[in-house]
């Protein structure tokens, strides 16, 4: 396995000490910063995801997706 292979896949698995992965890590950390710096407030999707693009590089629909599910919205809309 190449070292590009072997660093996305140790980015993909779930850390065993809170289960996150690192994409996860870091849209939490840009969330906990970004509502610090707002006093609190929601943060805007969309500043968050600029957020999230400096410190790793992920689509707008893995941003979208892996946003709902911390979140516990369900992607179907099937009720």
């Amino acid at each position: 396995m190449s070292e590009p292979q072997h660093k996305q896949l140790l980015d993909e698995i779930a850390d065993a000490r809170d289960g996150l992965n690192q994409k996860e890590r870091v849209i939490l950390y840009c969330l906990y910063r970004a509502q610090k710096e707002l006093g609190g407030r929601n943060v805007a999707t969309a500043l968050l995801y600029g957020r999230v693009l400096e410190h790793i590089d992920i689509s707008q629909k893995e941003f979208q997706t892996i946003l709902s599910r911390m979140a516990g919205i369900s992607g179907n809309t099937d009720y």
